[in-house]
């Protein structure tokens, strides 16, 4: 299998964001985005997905974050798209349970080339620190449309939520990893019966 990375600028009016990623990485993460909670969840999918990850981002943070953040997650969603190429040879579907404490989160995916987001997470509070919750959300739709997936995210329980997020971004770390996981049985066939993805 070909090195599979990539490396992705998108400049707006509002954004400056460059993103690059190796998917047979170590889990390493170099984020510099001035949201330290959302640098700590990304630090969450690198470790558990063994994916590098390295974002560099400077927004309009002085209005509030929901900018930063979703072009974040369109970016991400963006490299991984070319990262992965053409999909021969992956297991395609991923899923993961993570516990945390009290908290427990389900993430199921598909690189199916069709973008999808189901989510459905409750937090007990609105904010993580100064972080909005609801931004979480806005994060995985950027990134579900530009890495054209299927993401289902669903937290089970929770009680606190900073756990309850910690749990989803693990899970999607751990989801994607066994995803992009090359499957043996498959060689270079591709993962769907329409001969494309």
């Amino acid at each position: 299998m070909s090195q599979r990375t990539a490396a992705v600028n998108r400049e707006t009016l509002e954004t400056q964001i460059t993103v690059s990623v190796n998917l047979d990485g170590q889990g390493k993460a170099t984020l510099d985005t001035g949201l330290p909670f959302l640098e700590h969840m990304l630090e969450q999918v690198a470790r558990h997905g063994l994916i590098d990850i390295e974002v560099t981002a400077k927004g309009d943070l002085h209005i509030d974050a929901h900018h930063t953040v979703e072009d974040i997650g369109i970016t991400l969603g963006q490299a991984m798209g070319q990262a992965i190429a053409d999909k021969r040879g992956i297991r395609r579907y991923g899923h993961a349970y993570v516990p945390l404490d009290e908290a427990l989160s389900r993430v199921v995916i598909d690189f199916s080339g069709r973008p999808g987001l189901v989510y459905q997470a409750q937090y007990p509070r609105a904010r993580v620190g100064d972080f909005d919750v609801d931004l979480i959300h806005e994060f995985f739709q950027g990134f579900s449309n530009h890495a054209l997936v299927t993401l289902h995210i669903d937290c089970l329980r929770g009680d606190n939520s900073h756990h309850v997020a910690e749990t989803i971004f693990k899970a999607f770390g751990r989801a994607m990893r066994m995803a992009l996981e090359p499957d043996p049985r498959m060689g270079d066939q591709m993962p769907s019966t329409k001969g494309s993805l």
